[in-house]
């Protein structure tokens, strides 16, 4: 019986001492420390070009005079809520003189003509929200809303010179030089 008692007693100090063992080992843990997290997409608005100058071949009086190159615009957006339209625009500094010789002999806008995307042909004639009154052509006008805040849209532009109003068929030989500006923006 004093072996039992013993044997009971070293038990119960055994079974003590294991749970003692077994609250040691349970997690301790600190504190959370917070880390604030900011992350900004920035608004942005871009348009390149796959080439940047087109040759003419020009004929006297000829309503034909292609140029030698269709040149690409992409156009890429990412807007902030708000923006209500994206346009992309053609336009010169002046409607008089689109092309000039530097002698005074001039091609207007009017005689200047884009095909975008393979539509019809079409004379920088309007005012636009760039460049010189009624030198200017709007190619695109797309809408913005919640599923294209973030979009692109190509522009393919082949090009015309038509020589067959007013003076121009009387234009003397020369090099006939300007600048046809592309450009986009984001309307609110």
């Amino acid at each position: 019986m004093k072996t039992t008692k013993l044997m009971r007693i070293a038990m119960v100090v055994l079974a003590m001492t294991f749970a003692v063992s077994m609250a040691s080992a349970q997690a301790i843990n600190s504190g959370a420390q917070p880390i604030a997290l900011n992350a900004t997409l920035a608004e942005s608005l871009t348009l390149t070009l796959s080439a940047n100058a087109v040759n003419f071949t020009l004929a006297a009086g000829s309503a034909a005079n292609p140029g030698s190159t269709n040149i690409t615009a992409t156009t890429a957006w990412t807007l902030k809520p708000g923006r209500t339209a994206v346009g992309v625009y053609a336009y010169f500094a002046n409607f008089t003189a689109a092309l000039t010789d530097g002698a005074g002999n001039n091609i207007p806008s009017s005689a200047f003509f884009i095909s975008d995307n393979g539509g019809a042909s079409t004379a920088l004639t309007s005012s636009v929200a760039f460049g010189g009154a009624n030198a200017g052509y709007q190619m695109a006008n797309v809408a913005i809303t919640g599923a294209n805040k973030t979009s692109s849209r190509t522009d393919v532009m082949a090009f015309n010179i038509n020589l067959t109003g007013g003076t121009l068929p009387q234009l003397p030989a020369a090099t006939y030089t300007g600048t046809l500006n592309i450009q986009a923006q984001a309307t609110p």
